[in-house]
């Protein structure tokens, strides 16, 4: 353990603390004790304080609190001169009193400035943010997080750095400045796209705004792997053996850094700078090395990788740009466009058919009519992408699964933009990526390079067949209709009635370990990505993965929808944690929920009906709680009677709680769900007699009714058909 590290550290902490105490005694002068705070739109209070501690913050005189109880213990004495000590634990101590003293001084500049939130600062992830992208920590989607504190010595360094991690799938998060310099505002000058759909996070321009990196960590242990708050070793261990995150420190690493960083080792996430400063190389609370320094910028992210034990897979595709999940969320917008495609701007589609195998040339690439070098800057021409694949294990019901790839790969690849699918896609290229040389063959590369990656075990054949004549665009635009109509009658028609073998969905378990999703033609994994065919083609190409097939066995009751098989599995799945699962029912032996749910169904009992709230509304429901305290409730794979996590393509599903009676029960929901989801709604109450547009008007909504006693006034004055139902308990 280096004793300079430990005084600057101890030093920082000291440093930290002391700010901390003169904001929060503004704050409370200012505001007064009873004051309530929070990050917004948050559901885990103060989070670092809270899964460390236990500590539910909700006023000034809370963060008092912790200031004298919490943080005042865990000071030690300064390092002196004369005595040599073992610096360990007083170092880690002081790492740890320094998060929780940024956490307070975050806190309260929300209660009296200067906001976090202000330009490109971003300052702490709500809650929709932590769901969407907690999730990519578990698939493996994002392999870990970069917290880079300070700024690359120019622009050019700084980009570098960035294009690296994000090519390697890392978010990156900002925090800090070096000089007065802050590597995001480096990205911006360097024409970098900022924010979470690119993975490239600034949170704010001091040092403190490093908890809201470390927070997000901690509230990924309390959302999704069951730890509980004030279980500081589980939620310390959970980051450091599935969070795989370091801060890489650039340029001069001050005693404010030094306590930052010692907090961030007590997560296991060890620290990587570009500067000459001391090392802590013996492994122990990191899995490697703690602290590595003089690390030229040119090798501090594969360094960076190596220290923390990251298993990173790039794939070379022969394209002229990069390409990386990282991509995904990146916009062209009109004026970085050289040219587009589709859209309702020029006719395009895009649609993926099993072949013969004799028919199929592996790696063939046709480019059929004009290349885009034949358009003017902002120009527009039609895009027909056919794709022809062909394997021993290939099935028709594959089809659409693997045609929805497309979206996917083609927006991982930089300076590529695609929307939509079928023949309402719409994709653009940028002009950067035209200028590296991207034309319509190296889409066809991209497809056909990422098909075999991702589809292997069964795809043997891919070849890519590119159109961008109008004449050909339309006609093969027609035969590919036809198709579509296919299929989705096809899928229309399935019920669980039809099918012997359910699927299970446990790639959440890693968050949620008692978790497990039963998903049935009629019911989609809760997470809304997976439906029974994708589940059934995951199961095809990897036979040992999370989808695995469930023989329904005898029916034990068919209106809540239990079978023996099924339960069997369920209880040897979740660990025996979870004995019986009905399909049906959100009152008797509900599903379980991990955490990635798109809503939460809830009984309003005084209703006879049930609430349902989406993750993207942020305001309180009639029963009580926000979205992100239902979550807490419900998540981490509890069995919890009278709330469900599902999907919202579940809703409309003939098999929505059907042993309670159905979307008859739904007398709330936000407005932006009901417009999202009213179409079907509509269809799927003219299927029942309930009028359509009249019984989605009889739904109550936040510009209705806020309270549970609200929306019984309400539905009761409307006529809702849930005020004639029994009592659901």
């Amino acid at each position: 353990m280096s004793r300079i590290i430990a005084t600057s550290a101890i030093n920082g902490a000291y440093k930290i603390v002391g700010q901390a105490k003169e904001i929060l005694a503004k704050a409370i002068e200012q505001k007064g004790k009873d004051c309530k705070v929070e990050f917004p739109n948050t559901g885990y209070y103060i989070p670092i304080i809270y899964s460390m501690t236990g500590r539910a913050v909700e006023t000034l005189a809370d963060l008092e609190q912790v200031m004298d109880e919490e943080i005042k213990p865990l000071m030690p004495e300064p390092v002196a001169d004369d005595v040599w000590l073992p610096y360990l634990g007083p170092l880690l101590d002081a790492g740890m009193a320094t998060l929780f003293a940024e956490e307070i001084i975050e806190a309260c500049k929300y209660l009296i400035g200067p906001n976090p939130v202000d330009d490109i600062w971003l300052g702490a992830a709500d809650d929709v943010i932590l769901r969407e992208r907690g999730i990519q920590f578990v698939d493996g989607s994002a392999p870990g997080f970069a917290a880079i504190v300070g700024a690359a010595p120019d622009v050019e360094t700084a980009v570098t750095i960035a294009r690296k991690c994000q090519e390697r799938s890392l978010y990156v998060f900002m925090a800090a400045h070096h000089n007065g310099t802050t590597f995001a505002e480096q990205l911006v000058e360097g024409g970098v796209q900022l924010g979470w759909d690119t993975r490239l996070v600034p949170f704010g321009s001091e040092i403190s705004a490093a908890i809201y990196a470390l927070g997000f960590a901690s509230r990924a242990a309390l959302s999704f792997g069951g730890v509980q708050p004030g279980d500081f070793r589980r939620n310390l261990l959970y980051n450091k053996n599935r969070v795989f995150a370091f801060v890489m420190a650039l340029g001069e690493v001050t005693d404010e850094w030094y306590a930052t960083a010692a907090g961030a080792i007590n997560f296991g996430f060890p620290t990587i700078a570009d500067s000459d400063i001391p090392e802590i190389l013996p492994t122990g609370v990191c899995t490697y090395e703690h602290v590595v320094s003089n690390i030229g910028h040119d090798q501090i992210v594969e360094k960076a990788i190596e220290v923390r034990g990251l298993k990173i897979k790039v794939a070379h595709i022969d394209i002229p740009v990069a390409h990386s999940p990282a991509f995904e969320g990146e916009r062209i917008r009109k004026d970085d466009m050289y040219c587009e495609f589709g859209g309702q701007r020029t006719p395009a589609f895009e649609w993926l058919r099993t072949q013969d195998i004799s028919a199929v040339e592996d790696g063939k690439i046709e480019v059929n009519g004009p290349d885009v070098d034949s358009l003017e800057e902002g120009g527009k021409m039609p895009l027909g992408i056919m794709v022809e694949v062909a394997g021993r294990k290939m099935q028709p019901d594959f089809e659409p699964v693997l045609e929805r790839q497309i979206h996917t790969f083609m927006n991982e690849a930089q300076g590529l933009w695609h929307m939509g699918q079928r023949d309402v896609n719409w994709v653009r290229i940028s002009k950067g990526a035209f200028k590296a040389g991207f034309r319509l063959q190296h889409i066809g590369k991209l497809l056909h390079a990422m098909l075999h990656e991702q589809f292997s075990s069964i795809i043997d054949k891919v070849q890519i067949k590119i159109y961008s004549e109008e004449e050909q665009v339309l006609k093969l635009r027609e035969q590919a209709q036809v198709v579509y109509a296919k299929r989705d009658a096809r899928l229309a028609g399935m019920t669980d009635e039809d099918i012997d073998t359910f699927y299970s969905c446990t790639l959440c378990q890693s968050f949620a370990p008692n978790h497990i999703c039963v998903v049935s033609p009629e019911r989609p994994g809760l997470c809304g990505a997976y439906s029974w065919l994708d589940c059934r083609a995951a199961y095809e190409i990897t036979p040992s993965g999370p989808n695995q097939p469930i023989s329904k066995g005898n029916s034990i009751d068919p209106t809540i929808g239990q079978w023996d098989k099924v339960n069997e599995f369920v209880v040897k799945s979740s660990g025996g944690g979870v004995e019986r699962m009905s399909q049906y029912s959100m009152i008797i032996d509900p599903m379980t929920s991990c955490g990635c749910f798109e809503c939460i169904a809830a009984v309003l009992p005084s209703t006879g009906g049930i609430m349902i709230v989406n993750r993207e509304y942020p305001e309180m429901t009639p029963c009580g709680m926000k979205f992100s305290t239902l979550a807490g409730t419900v998540g981490g794979g509890n069995q919890t009677p009278g709330f469900i996590g599902h999907s919202k393509h579940y809703i409309n599903s003939k098999k929505f709680i059907a042993a309670e009676g159905g979307i008859t029960r739904i007398v709330w929901m936000p407005k932006m769900l009901k417009e999202d989801i009213k179409e079907t709604l509509i269809k799927r109450a003219d299927e029942l007699g309930l009028g359509g547009e009249e019984f989605l008007a009889k739904i109550a909504d936040e510009t209705s009714a806020t309270t549970e006693e609200e929306v019984l006034e309400f539905i009761t004055k409307a006529g809702h058909p849930a005020t004639a139902l029994e009592p659901m308990f």
